[in-house]
């Protein structure tokens, strides 16, 4: 069972298979994935990609949410927990449509992705690795609460990337945390 998760604007939910064509869209253009890869994804592999996200529920008990816009059930997006093998941490990720940038959307989802994951997990920090030209990736890390750590090389596929860790402690997350 995947929770569904409500902020102001946003409900994070389930994959559906309806979501494909929205999530393709969003993994298929290029300005959206230079910073997660560098390569706009095929249709073939966005599927791919969402079921691999729907499977850590399974397998993890946490994962990415579908976000959908309130206003008029738009796919927004996906954000939410995973850790991957191999990963330095439980990450808070994030992967909005070119559409949706600049609205705080990914502040709002992310923040709610962040309070669940302290909320669930028995984790002392959580994590977001973020590629160090990322700007605007860079801005919702700390409107979450989370600071740049260490930078470090990071094997995905065979190919090498360099990311920034940003991370918030559970205890600094104690501090700022605003519940509902």
């Amino acid at each position: 069972m995947i929770p569904r998760l409500e902020t102001e604007r946003l409900f994070m939910r389930e994959w559906r298979q309806d979501d494909l064509d929205g999530f393709a869209a969003i993994v298929g253009d290029e300005e959206v994935m230079r910073h997660l890869g560098g390569s706009a994804l095929p249709r073939d592999e966005a599927w791919r990609n969402m079921a691999r996200g729907a499977g850590q529920w399974l397998l993890r008990g946490y994962g990415a949410w579908a976000v959908v816009r309130k206003s008029d059930e738009a796919l927004v997006g996906r954000v939410g927990l995973l850790h991957p093998e191999g990963w330095p941490g439980l990450e808070v990720g994030w992967t909005l449509g070119r559409a949706y940038w600049g609205r705080g959307y990914a502040s709002e989802a992310a923040r709610a992705a962040l309070n669940y994951g302290f909320l669930t997990q028995p984790v002392e920090r959580l994590i977001s690795l973020i590629d160090p030209h990322n700007t605007a990736s860079q801005n919702v890390a700390r409107a979450i609460g989370e600071t740049m750590g260490e930078r470090r090389d990071h094997v995905i596929g065979g190919q090498t990337f360099t990311f920034d860790v940003w991370f918030i402690t559970r205890a600094e997350w104690k501090k700022r945390a605003v519940l509902p």
